[in-house]
C-alpha cells in the first residue's frame, strides 16, 4: 500500500481530506522509511523530528480536538472488547490496567529488542556508553515508579539516535500514561511500531493510548490487530 503512495486510502478519514497533498506524501515517505527490514536503513529519531517538526501546525492541541472528536469527562467508556483471546499483556491492556502493563514491562526487560539493532565495534564510543547509562537511569526509575525521570531519561536515550529501542519507546508511552499525557503515549506507542513493526505490544500500548483519548473503535481495532500478531506468532515458534 505505502510503495504504491495511494495517500487517500493512506490518511486517517477523520481528515475529511483537508491536509496538503504535498505533505501527506512526506508522511508516507517516512513512514515508508520506518518501515525498512534492515534497521539502518530506517530513520533516527532526529531524522524523523526534523521531517515532521514542519508539519506541526497546532502546537499543544490534543489529537482528538484537531480530529473534531468531542472529548466526553463525565464517564469513562468501557474498555474495549478483543475478538480474539489475549496474552496477559493484551489482557491488561484491554482492562487499561497500566500497573498491570508496568509490571510485565519490567518483567520482560528488553527481550524483544534482540536484533533490532546492529552495531559495529567503532560505534561503542564514549557517547555511546552515555547513551546506555541514560537508559539504565530510566530503567531504574521505571522500576521505582517514579515515571518523570524516567521520561527525562529514556528522552536523552533515544535523542541520540545511535540505537533504536521499541522497549524505550514502550516503556516511555506507558510513563506518558502514568502522568496522563495520552497524546504523548500514543506517539511514543506509534514509534515503537515503526522500531519493531509485528511487535504485538506496540499495538496494545497504542489501543491504551487511544481508550484513553476515547477513541474507543481505534482502539479496539488496535486490540484485534495485536492479538492477530501474537496468535501468528505463537504459531510461528510451535514445533
Amino acid at each position: 500500500m505505502i510503495k504504491g503512495n495511494n495517500i487517500q486510502v493512506l490518511m486517517d478519514s477523520h481528515l475529511e481530506g483537508n491536509y496538503s497533498t504535498e505533505e501527506a506524501t512526506t508522511l508516507v515517505d517516512l513512514a515508508s522509511q520506518c518501515l525498512q527490514y534492515e534497521p539502518r536503513d530506517r530513520p533516527n529519531t532526529k531524522k524523523l523530528v526534523s521531517v515532521l517538526e514542519p508539519l506541526q501546525i497546532k502546537s499543544e492541541v490534543p489529537s482528538y480536538e484537531m480530529l473534531g472528536i468531542p472529548k466526553h469527562e463525565e464517564e469513562a467508556p468501557p474498555p474495549p472488547q478483543p475478538q480474539h483471546p489475549l496474552s496477559p499483556m493484551g489482557e491488561a491492556c484491554s482492562r487499561m490496567d497500566l500497573t498491570a502493563i508496568h509490571q510485565i514491562l519490567v518483567n520482560t526487560h528488553y527481550r524483544d529488542d534482540e536484533g533490532s539493532n546492529e552495531l559495529s565495534f567503532q560505534e561503542w564510543t564514549q557517547q555511546m556508553r552515555d547513551m546506555l547509562e541514560a537508559r539504565k537511569r530510566g530503567d531504574f526509575a521505571f522500576r521505582d515508579k517514579d515515571f518523570k525521570a524516567a521520561i527525562d531519561c529514556y528522552t536523552q536515550f533515544v535523542d541520540v539516535g545511535t540505537m533504536v529501542s521499541p522497549t524505550v519507546y514502550a516503556r516511555r508511552s506507558l510513563c506518558h500514561l502514568m502522568c496522563d499525557q495520552p497524546d504523548a503515549a500514543l506517539r511514543d506507542a506509534m514509534q515503537a511500531q515503526c522500531a519493531y513493526p509485528d511487535w504485538p505490544t506496540a499495538f496494545y500500548m497504542q489501543a491504551v493510548a487511544l481508550s484513553k483519548l476515547n477513541m474507543q473503535s481505534d482502539a479496539t481495532d488496535m486490540l484485534n490487530e495485536a492479538s492477530q500478531l501474537e496468535e501468528k506468532r505463537q504459531k510461528n515458534t510451535k514445533p
